[in-house]
């Protein structure tokens, strides 16, 4: 397994010792639960959150810190585990998988509890629509390797391209919507607005200008798993932004 790899290397750095240590014993109870290396604000991290959570599957986090040392998701390492050097990768059923919306869907399809996908195949095509929408049109855009490549601007850019996402989200979603994005059961789409909303308030994009959106994402938020996956909630919260 890539990860044991990972890990092995990790230990060569005493200061890393601990997380090590940690994997390794995440490692031994593979068989009964997934891993998540994830980062407590990432977007693509969190999706895999509220998946598990509205799932109700156990899973343990093995926190990349994408800032600290220039960024533990660049290292050699952890692109043993994932090649494209980002955040999740997710140790599963003896393997490891990365790209968000591959991970829900196969969590979907491997675990019973809720269908994240709708079985009828228009309203599981809008649910596909809204997701790749949302998780290659618009999060992309403003992620953090690009924004730190743009420097100075990257509020104003970061803005832009959420807006012209939001902009052409909004009126697909007055046409799909119901409780949630797509009718009145939570889905895949609903899993990948909430964290771009926050994303947008974090830009401070004026998510009053998208009705739709604003709405969805309140009633979404007042729901149990977005709650309890919110990056205020992780093990690598920053004091200062723990709920």
């Amino acid at each position: 397994m890539h990860g044991h790899n990972f890990c092995r290397t990790l230990c060569q750095q005493s200061e890393l010792t601990t997380r090590c240590h940690l994997h390794f014993t995440l490692v031994l109870n593979a068989d009964l639960r997934p891993i998540l290396h994830g980062y407590f604000r990432s977007s693509c991290s969190w999706r895999v959150r509220i998946a598990f959570a509205l799932k109700g599957v156990e899973y343990d986090q093995l926190p990349v810190n994408l800032i600290k040392d220039g960024g533990q998701q660049l290292t050699e390492e952890y692109k043993a585990l994932n090649p494209m050097q980002q955040v999740p990768a997710v140790e599963i059923d003896g393997t490891t998988l990365s790209q968000s919306l591959a991970v829900i869907q196969y969590i979907d399809e491997t675990r019973p509890g809720p269908r994240l996908l709708p079985a009828d195949p228009k309203a599981r095509a809008q649910v596909r629509m809204i997701s790749d929408l949302i998780a290659s049109g618009i999060q992309p855009l403003q992620n953090l390797y690009v924004i730190q490549k743009i420097g100075a601007e990257k509020m104003q850019w970061s803005q832009h391209f959420i807006d012209r996402g939001f902009q052409a989200l909004e009126p697909i979603l007055k046409q799909t919507a119901g409780k949630y994005c797509v009718g009145d059961e939570i889905s895949m789409a609903d899993i990948c607005l909430v964290p771009q909303v926050y994303n947008a308030e974090r830009f401070k994009v004026d998510v009053g200008k998208y009705p739709t959106i604003k709405r969805l994402n309140e009633a979404l938020l007042e729901i149990e798993a977005f709650q309890v996956s919110h990056p205020s909630r992780q093990p690598d919260t920053p004091d200062d932004l723990r709920a």
